[in-house]
């Protein structure tokens, strides 16, 4: 609890308003030990937290009491740049936007030919964690390409290629469908890899150019049946995860 937490607010209310669980749910959670502020279980139903400070986890799953935060899953269609507004005219990010009240950015980019899971939000400590590689996020694609892909093929994969701006290698790759006619081939690929159109350039490197690109999952999230152009506001869940992992990668003190 911060130091002011004495003229902060009661728990259970913070809970409550952060949608975690009714008011008396969330007393019940408090004195059964289910509930850390700042790392330290606590059972006390007085006990008082400045939602703007102070970090609560329930069952070890990560909460957002500050309730100006905004986090939206979109599934980016194909053409559209991954920027809130291109210098180019070309369509952009925004056009999803307008209606949030909150000024969104995206985390990460997609190029505009790719389509998919692109996260939307505010919170711009989130946003580092998930899309700086140095903190193993991992993205999972599925690759449409040209060709028949063989197992030595996803073995070069996750063994490693050179590109002209050094070797990468994908953290899993697998074949998940072949055309019999030997026209294309189905690949999943999954790294943690921020560099530019990175997949693209592996599979075009072993000789498999993409013909199609979605990203299905970022980190915790699945794309699921969310349809292209749509987009929502990540649930309870979704959010708890996400912030659980940058929580878990913040540096000490902070």
């Amino acid at each position: 609890m911060s130091a002011d937490s004495a003229q902060g607010e009661r728990l259970q209310k913070v809970m409550a308003a952060a949608g975690v669980a009714s008011r008396r749910v969330s007393e019940d959670m408090i004195v059964a030990g289910r509930v850390t502020v700042n790392g330290t279980v606590v059972r006390e139903l007085g006990t008082r937290v400045d939602p703007l400070v102070d970090q609560v986890a329930v069952d070890g799953t990560a909460v957002q009491l500050d309730t100006s935060r905004r986090y939206v899953m979109l599934n980016k269609p194909v053409g559209v740049v991954s920027s809130m507004r291109d210098e180019q005219g070309r369509p952009d990010l925004s056009r999803f936007t307008a209606d949030y009240p909150e000024r969104l950015f995206n985390v990460g980019r997609l190029d505009a030919e790719t389509s998919g899971l692109l996260i939307l939000t505010n919170d711009g400590e989130l946003a580092h964690v998930l899309a700086h590689p140095s903190f193993g996020v991992t993205k999972t694609y599925i690759a449409r390409v040209r060709g028949v892909v063989t197992p030595q093929t996803i073995g070069r994969l996750t063994k490693g290629v050179e590109l002209e701006d050094g070797p990468i290698a994908a953290d899993k790759a697998k074949l998940l469908q072949s055309n019999p006619r030997g026209d294309d081939s189905l690949v999943e690929i999954t790294l943690h890899s921020g560099r530019n159109r990175i997949v693209r350039r592996m599979l075009a490197e072993v000789g498999h150019p993409v013909i199609e690109l979605v990203r299905r999952q970022f980190g915790p999230l699945h794309l699921g049946t969310l349809k292209s152009g749509q987009l929502r506001d990540l649930t309870a869940a979704e959010l708890g995860r996400l912030l659980t992992i940058s929580r878990e990668n913040r540096p000490s003190g902070s």
